[in-house]
């Protein structure tokens, strides 16, 4: 889903504040954003303490619940303050967010400690490098193309590859050259 754009209007113009859906991979930078824009419409004061202003609570709501997925929603519709709605929230993605920062570390730790054995196929081998940047980018983490065009000169068997490896070092710029041209 796309951003969302509420504009709250000023005095001599107009105040736009975009937040971005919230998803599985983006919970820290949504805060902030979700919580500049429950500032900007004064109701911030009804998320963090908890107030008995109907009003505010209902425009925070209202706000937090245009930047969840719909299915989000329907689980936390029932909570009767804006509060009860963000520690919901908090808890249930600071929670992932750490799932996934210790997924993504694991797979970093893999990236480093992976060698191509002289037994494997350079296919093989670039299958295990591609699996681990598909697994990296679906965490939200990319892998720089020159990261992985390095990763892969540097993980091949130095008795079969060497002129090879050497020959490339050379002739290509790899700081520009994309992993596919490198396997190729």
């Amino acid at each position: 889903m796309g951003d969302i754009v509420v504009s709250k209007p000023k005095e001599g113009g107009g105040t736009k504040v975009s937040c971005p859906m919230l998803t599985e991979v983006n919970y820290n930078v949504w805060a902030i954003r979700i919580k500049l824009l429950l500032k900007v419409h004064k109701v911030w004061d009804a998320v963090e303490n908890e107030s008995d202003d109907e009003d505010k609570k209902d425009l925070a709501k209202s706000l937090i619940f245009g930047a969840v997925p719909e299915t989000l929603v329907l689980q936390l519709g029932e909570l009767d303050s804006s509060k009860k709605v963000w520690d919901a929230i908090k808890s249930r993605y600071v929670g992932a967010e750490r799932v996934r920062e210790a997924r993504l570390q694991t797979l970093m730790s893999d990236f480093e400690r992976l060698k191509m054995k002289d037994s494997e196929t350079i296919d093989d081998f670039v299958g295990k490098l591609t699996e681990i940047r598909s697994k990296s980018a679906a965490l939200g983490e990319t892998i720089e193309e020159s990261k992985l065009v390095k990763k892969f000169l540097t993980s091949l068997p130095r008795k079969k590859f060497i002129h090879m490896v050497a020959s490339l070092e050379q002739v290509l710029d790899l700081k520009t050259t994309s992993f596919e041209d490198m396997v190729g």
